[in-house]
């Protein structure tokens, strides 16, 4: 079979384990039957499941493996033939399914005769998509063997390993973007990505007077003929993209159906991004002022760009942070970044520039764009040239450390004083060690209480301003409008909370609770030990994917913004870009910083964390 990225079928199964939307390919199963009789003569090809048979054996490895991802580790309870028998995390995410009705006995071994693999799986919103692409039938039986076998995980310098075997499997990755793009259209997350202009205008008119400052979301009206003005480009591209997006959740099966014959006909994947398709079926095509003979245009830039041109980036990181304040256990703090860009440029230009800073930002990880190439890099400067599409694109994506040091730095307390009312202190530093033109436009503080209610609260912070609400106290320690830049703030914040009472769950045999609760009470001395397994006794058992609220006291959320710089320290010189042919287009660079999943730990509580392995 040829080498690149080829989809047999995928599915769409909603929150109830049933298949709501499904596509099969006939073409790419056929490619796929002849490659498995050539491989196996002396056995027929196994047929692609029902939607009902698919479903059932979802559920059934659901139940088998403890969730729709599945444990990815070794268990107790894992089974020859399982996914989470190989050990590996990665099965969380690529997964198989036995389409055998005795799956559930253990003596029942797997062949390639009664399984699919493999299946990418992508969670968004209420639903899961299931993609499964055309490999190797020899590669299958790879991974039936590493399925089988009795020994666990993989040894250093082994021949056959799972992620060796994935390493060699190019429709993976395919197959991977095909499922984050169906899981972007249901649940309507289709926005580009943000790329924010300077607050003065560069190009100057009144287009760019009025959105300085704003993030510009919307495509310029791409034509190939006359130049059209960019307010109107907003109104037509983002109405199409309104019209066509889901609302209220429900699943538009017809642009799905138009999705995949503009974006993967047969089965290949060849442009998935949703703008182009919307422009494409708004616009159509026009033969008028067609690119050069010498040049080809490439599928990310269906149309050529007419008006008045400049090039902008945008630095946007996102900072996640676990912070514990304790000796035993260490802050962990990690920068998720992107370059976004909007070139309004016509022809088809490349454009190259050199990114300053990677020593600095001891980048972890780093991919490009497939308009991007990196034909030279050193150890702290590393050439990109590209030949940018319409409207706004993510160009880069890296995973770096934090070069300034975390934002918000500090400790969050909360004591149970008694079932039903607590104390709690923060102390925080906001800003440490940061210089202008970095500017902390809004911080807040959240203490969400998603199972006890409050019905009483008492505390004065040294700065900022509270808001209550039944489940959540939040401290707005830097107000919008009122940001924070060129100097450090500390502030405190001590209170008392108190929630309605816990209502018991009524149990068959309640003498036998009451001994129990009195045993405990003897044997921990801790009062607020006692008071929390009092608690915990009533508060339902939450699911493994949401591991920030098994317990209800247990963290506090930061939020906030930071714009002028990023905090991993890369950065884009404009004066070092080029633009060839050259043309005389101006450039502008910014940069934002948010906050992801930021959590301060109850130092007095539970909280988990990564256990450091130690090399001798």
């Amino acid at each position: 079979m040829p080498s690149g990225c080829s989809i047999r079928a995928l599915w769409i199964i909603n929150n109830h384990d049933t298949v709501v939307f499904s596509r099969r390919f006939p073409v790419m199963e056929k490619r796929w039957r002849s490659a498995f009789k050539t491989e196996n003569e002396s056995t027929d090809p196994p047929r692609l499941p029902t939607d009902q048979q698919l479903a059932v054996a979802f559920a059934r490895r659901k139940r088998r493996e403890g969730s729709s991802r599945g444990y990815g580790l070794r268990v107790a309870q894992s089974t020859k033939g399982s996914d989470s028998w190989v050990d590996d995390p990665i099965t969380r995410h690529i997964i198989s399914l036995s389409l055998s009705e005795d799956d559930d006995n253990e003596s029942n071994e797997k062949d390639d005769t009664n399984i699919l693999w493999p299946i990418v799986i992508h969670t968004k919103a209420l639903y899961h998509i299931l993609v499964l692409p055309l490999v190797e039938p020899r590669e299958m039986k790879d991974f039936v063997n590493l399925s089988n076998r009795s020994d666990c995980g993989s040894a250093v310098g082994e021949d056959l390993s799972f992620s060796s075997l994935l390493l060699n499997i190019s429709s993976i990755t395919g197959a991977l973007m095909v499922a984050h793009s169906f899981g972007d259209i249901v649940s309507g997350d289709t926005a580009e990505p943000e790329v924010v202009v300077a607050a003065s205008p560069s190009v100057g008119g009144l287009f760019d007077s009025l959105t300085g400052s704003i993030g510009i979301s919307s495509r310029p009206r791409p034509v190939a003929a006359a130049p059209v003005a960019a307010s109107s480009s907003q109104s037509s591209i983002t109405g199409a993209a309104a019209s066509d997006a889901p609302k209220g959740g429900l699943l538009d099966k017809d642009l799905l159906r138009n999705f995949i014959a503009s974006a993967m006909p047969f089965g290949t994947p060849l442009d998935l991004s949703l703008s182009n398709i919307f422009a494409m079926k708004a616009n159509g095509f026009s033969s008028a002022e067609p690119p050069h003979q010498d040049l080809k245009q490439p599928a990310w830039k269906p149309y050529l760009y007419k008006g008045k041109q400049r090039l902008l980036f945008t630095i946007h990181e996102t900072i996640n942070a676990a912070m514990y304040d304790r000796d035993e256990i260490p802050d962990s703090v990690s920068v998720a970044g992107q370059i976004n860009c909007r070139a309004e440029l016509e022809g088809l230009p490349d454009v190259s520039f050199p990114l300053a800073g990677l020593s600095k930002a001891r980048i972890d990880s780093i991919s490009f764009h497939p308009c991007a190439q990196v034909p030279a890099h050193g150890i702290d400067k590393q050439n990109i040239v590209f030949q940018p599409p319409l409207g706004n694109f993510v160009l880069m994506r890296y995973q770096a450390g934090c070069g300034l040091g975390p934002p918000v730095k500090g400790f969050y307390q909360l004591s149970m004083v008694s079932e039903d009312e607590g104390a709690f202190l923060f102390k925080v530093g906001l800003m440490e060690g940061y210089k202008s033109p970095l500017s902390m436009e809004f911080c807040t503080i959240t203490m969400p209480f998603p199972r006890r209610r409050i019905v009483g609260f008492d505390g004065t912070p040294s700065a900022g301003t509270v808001v209550t609400t039944e489940h959540s106290v939040e401290w707005r320690v830097v107000g919008s409008g009122r940001s924070l830049s060129g100097k450090s703030l500390e502030a405190t914040f001590p209170g008392t909370i108190k929630f309605s009472p816990l209502k018991s769950r009524r149990r068959g045999d309640g003498d036998d609770d009451a001994e129990s609760d009195g045993e405990g009470t003897e044997n921990v001395v801790n009062v607020e030990e006692v008071l929390v397994q009092k608690m915990n006794k009533d508060l339902p058992a939450v699911e493994m994917e949401e591991p920030f609220c098994w317990q209800a006291y247990d963290y506090a959320k930061v939020s906030f913004k930071i714009v002028g710089a990023s905090v991993s320290r890369m950065s884009i010189d404009t004066k070092s870009v080029n633009i060839y042919p050259t043309t005389k287009s101006p450039v502008e660079y910014s940069a934002q910083v948010t906050s992801g999943d930021y959590i301060l730990w109850n130092t007095l509580g539970k909280a988990p964390s990564a256990a450091a392995v130690k090399i001798r």
